[in-house]
This record gives structure tokens, sequence and C-alpha cells, in this order.
């Protein structure tokens, strides 16, 4: 068949044996679906729209797009497709696959990450993010938030491919260090157990969730960093802070949701730089005072001292008079500098207070006089009185939500009932899901034991009934919670017609009672009769 070209640009009927797929096609993904349909259209009308191609020899041809056209037509063995045939540099494929392809909504993010990759890293012409993003339509943002994409570790991309995890959860990961991508992932799902097994399910969770968990697991403010982040000697492997690439003021474009804000992505990097500021610090000032935040005693022979042998010396102001008095808004001769080596603050110095005798920041107990011990038994009475009426309180609460839960009717399917309780429950911390889980026996037989993996078992068993009943105790918790507890209860309690006066009755006479039979088994001590008085004084 002759094939030679007379113009630059033409247009022709080519077998498909002369024709290749190109290398540098964007599009990896083909649906499967999508392609039967287009190949069923292009048995019965033939392919309407040409391919462009560009010459690769006198007999061969390279496909610039049209890869799906083509594909759809060896499914259905078409003996020719048209063609645009145009002569084209590298640099003119790779831009019309952009403009062709990367426009479509079916194409992967991480396919279009990797088209603006290949034009970024041309030799000639030289492409800048600004001059890409003009190309294809789009902001320098977008641009450089998508070619990041091409940085996600192996497990990501992998999870990204399959759609366990949306495009916003991989823009997010991406702006992680690879050694932390992976567990980034990790906490984008939350494990929950349904009914079909004991094996745990994945739920994926919202992107806000993984936010959070980067500002409060990675992202490190570098304006509350107590090393001199210019110190390129200080980490000699890692350098200067300032010229950093781990820094996100060293790409305002990918991290432009921050602002002004500038803050470390290498949790490690910062660590080894704070643990070198502290051993600097105490080599050139070796008579600066240790200091830990951490809970707990020191162990036997450490320099530093823990939180119970030292008072840190506030420099903000008291916010009322009341508590300008408090000992660590207050200054003594004993103040010293010292140096947080361990725990939160690690590295910064504080003004403190280590004298044991110091009068202002340790001072000794007064004597109890007969008019203190008044006020503290007054104290304690108050103090009692308010538990008591807590404990009314709660309990009523409990015996409140129990009626209403029984006068729960059975109307849902038990396949909409778990799915609704399950929800629900994933709701609560918890204290809360307790609550609701001793309404129906459920304990823990040990302290390693999960409320929640015994309520998702309880819930795998339970029967129609106890489902609608759940259904309604947690949305009651979950209301309560994050609003008024007793108007919510009120209001449940109004619906379902249970009468609280009677419980709050009920529970006040039990609680009398508990009261009553403590008096009765503590042992009285009897005063001395005037006969034992006598007997005791013949006796001396």
């Amino acid at each position: 068949m002759n094939t030679t070209i007379v113009n630059a640009n033409e247009y022709r009927d080519l077998p498909l044996s002369l024709l290749s797929e190109s290398t540098t096609n964007p599009r990896r993904q083909f649906d499967e679906a999508s392609l039967k349909e287009l190949s069923e259209t292009i048995r019965t009308q033939g392919v309407l729209s040409p391919l462009l191609v560009r010459p690769k020899d006198e007999v061969s041809f390279e496909i610039v797009f049209g890869a799906r056209r083509y594909r759809a037509a060896q499914m259905v063995e078409a003996a020719t497709v048209p063609v645009r045939i145009k002569y084209m540099t590298d640099a003119e494929v790779l831009e019309a696959q952009l403009i062709e392809n990367l426009q479509r909504r079916d194409v992967h993010p991480m396919e279009e990450a990797e088209g603006y990759k290949r034009l970024l890293t041309l030799d000639e012409p030289k492409y800048s993010i600004e001059q890409i993003a003009a190309k294809v339509g789009k902001t320098p943002v977008y641009i450089a938030q998508r070619l990041k994409l091409t940085e996600l570790c192996e497990a990501v991309v992998d999870a990204f491919y399959r759609s366990d995890i949306g495009v916003g959860h991989a823009l997010m990961l991406a702006k992680l260090p690879a050694d932390l991508q992976q567990q980034g992932l990790t906490a984008c799902f939350k494990e929950v157990y349904a009914n079909h097994g004991d094996k745990p399910a994945r739920i994926l969770l919202p992107v806000r969730n993984l936010r959070f968990w980067i500002e409060s697991n990675v992202l490190l403010l570098l304006k509350d960093a107590p090393f001199d982040k210019r110190n390129a000697h200080l980490v000699a492997i890692a350098g200067s802070c300032v010229d950093c690439p781990n820094r996100t003021g060293h790409n305002k474009l990918l991290f432009a949701d921050l602002g002004k804000q500038d803050a470390c992505t290498n949790p490690s990097c910062y660590q080894a730089k704070v643990e070198a500021h502290v051993a600097a610090t105490v080599v050139a000032k070796p008579k600066l005072v240790q200091i830990s935040t951490l809970q707990g005693q020191q162990r036997e022979g450490s320099p530093v001292l823990p939180r119970n042998k030292y008072v840190v010396i506030r420099d903000d102001k008291p916010e009322d008079k009341a508590r300008a008095q408090w000992p660590e808004y207050k200054t003594c001769k004993f103040v010293t500098e010292a140096i947080v080596t361990e725990g939160h603050g690690q590295g910064t110095i504080q003004k403190v207070c280590t004298n044991a005798d110091c009068p202002v920041h340790h001072p000794k107990p007064k004597k109890q006089t007969p008019q203190n011990v008044a006020d503290n038994a007054k104290w304690k009475a108050e103090q009692e009185k308010r538990r008591r009426e807590e404990a009314i309180s709660n309990t009523t609460g409990i015996r409140v939500l129990s009626a209403i839960g029984a006068a729960v009717p059975v109307r849902l399917m038990k396949r909409d009932l778990l799915f609704v309780v399950e929800r629900l429950a994933a709701m609560l911390d918890e204290n809360r899901l307790a609550i609701v889980a001793k309404q129906h026996g459920i304990k823990k037989a040990k302290d390693s034991d999960s409320i929640e993996k015994l309520f998702a078992a309880f819930l795998r068993r339970a029967e129609e009934s106890v489902l609608g009943r759940l259904t309604v105790e947690l949305t009651i918790v979950l209301a309560a919670a994050r609003s008024n507890a007793p108007s919510v209860l009120k209001e449940a309690a109004t619906v379902y017609k249970v009468d609280t006066d009677a419980i709050t009755a009920k529970v006040r006479k039990e609680f009398v009672d508990k009261e009553k039979a403590k008096a009765v088994k503590k042992p009285t001590i009897k005063a001395p009769t005037n006969k034992l008085k006598k007997t005791a004084k013949k006796a001396a």
C-alpha cells in the first residue's frame, strides 16, 4: 500500500497495522465498558472522527491522540481508520496530548500529573509551571499541586488508582515526605466491625480529618522553633531551614492554604535540630537548670528536674486579681533560667523557682484553726451536696433514657436499623458509648477490652427490637452531647410519654436509703458514764 505523504497535513484511511500508540500519552487507563460501547458504534457507523498521527518512518505512524478509537476499532477488527497525518515535534505532541486528553473529565488525576511532568522536563522548549498553566487554562497553584502527585509513594498511588482514596486525600498526602505518606494513608481510614464477619471494614474519612492529622502530627510552625533556623551547622546533613525544600514557605504554590505561616513538614529533622540545640545550649551553659515537662518521676541520678520540683514563672499578665495571687505570677530571689530538655516545649528557655524552701512558690501549710476547720467542713459539705445532686441527675437521666428505649416500637428492617446504629455509635466517644452499652449489660471484663469492639459484636447478634431501641438511645445521647442534655431528655420523654418526675422521686429515695444504710453501719463511740468515770478514778 502506498504511504507516501504528499502534504505536511493530510487526511487518509490507514490500516490498523501501520499505527502504534504513543509512549507519551498521559492516558493509561481505559474503561472496558466504555470501549465496548464505542466499538459497537464503530461497528455500525465507523470511526466518525479522524485520529491525529505523525510519521515515525516511511511505513508506520504514531498516534498522537485517538488511542480509544484505535483500541475500539481493533475490538471490531476494522480494516482501516480515518487519520489526519501531521509532522510534529516531541514538544508539539506533548502539548497536543495535554490539550486533547487532559481536558477530559474521565482522565485520572495521576495521568494528568504525569502529562504535566513530561512537559516540564522537556529540554527544548523549556516550560515553567506558569507557562503550562496558561497552555491548559489552569492556575499555577493547580498545576503545582498536580505535579506533586508524581512524588506519591507506591502504596498511595495504588490506593488512588483503586479509588480507595479521593483526589483531595491524594493531594494532601503528596505534600508529605515519602516516609510519612504511608502513615498518612492509614490515617485516611477508620476500622469498623460489620455484621457479616469478625474482620473489620475500612471506612474512608473526610479530607478534613486527614488535614487535622497532618496539622497535629506533621506540620511544625517554624516561628515556634527554639533553635536558630538559619544555622546550617546545627545538624550538618540537614543544613539551614531557610533553604530546606521541606519548608512550606519554599513552595508557596503548593501550600497556598497556609497563608503567611511557615511550617516544617519533616518532624524527624525538626526533632533532630531541637535535640542538637538542647545539647549545644547545655554545653555552653553548664549551670543552666534542666527541667522536664513529662509526668512521672525522673530516673535516679538524672540532672533533669521533674515537674514537682520546680514552679514556672509566667511572663503573661493575669486575667483578674484572683489569678494575680497565684504563685506562678509572682517572682522571688530564687528565680533562675532553665531549659526544657524533655517533653512539651523541649529546647525553650523558661524562668523557674526550684527552691523547696521558697515562701512565695513553696509556702508551708498554715496551721489549722477552729475557723479553718469549720470552713473546710462547710466547703466539703457543699461539695458533697453538689456531687450528690449530680449523681441523682445522672442516674435520673439514665433511667429516663432506659424508659424511652423501652417504649420504642419495632418498625424498621434489621438491615436498616443496623446501618443506622453502627454509624451513630461511631460518632460517640468511649465514655458515652459505655453509658448506652451498660443499659444492655455490656461491660469490660478487663482493662484491655475495647468497648467499641464489644458493642459491635453485640450489635451483630441483636434482634430488631433491640436495634430499634438502640437507634433512639444513641440519637438522644448524641444530641445531648452537642446541646442542653436535660432539655433533650425532656423532649424525648414527652414524645415517648415517660414520667420523669416519678423516676426522679424514685432515684432520690434510693439515694436517701443508701445514705441511711451507711450511717447505720458506722460504729458509734459512746461517751463514758459517771459510773465508769468513778471506776477509772479508783483504778488510778
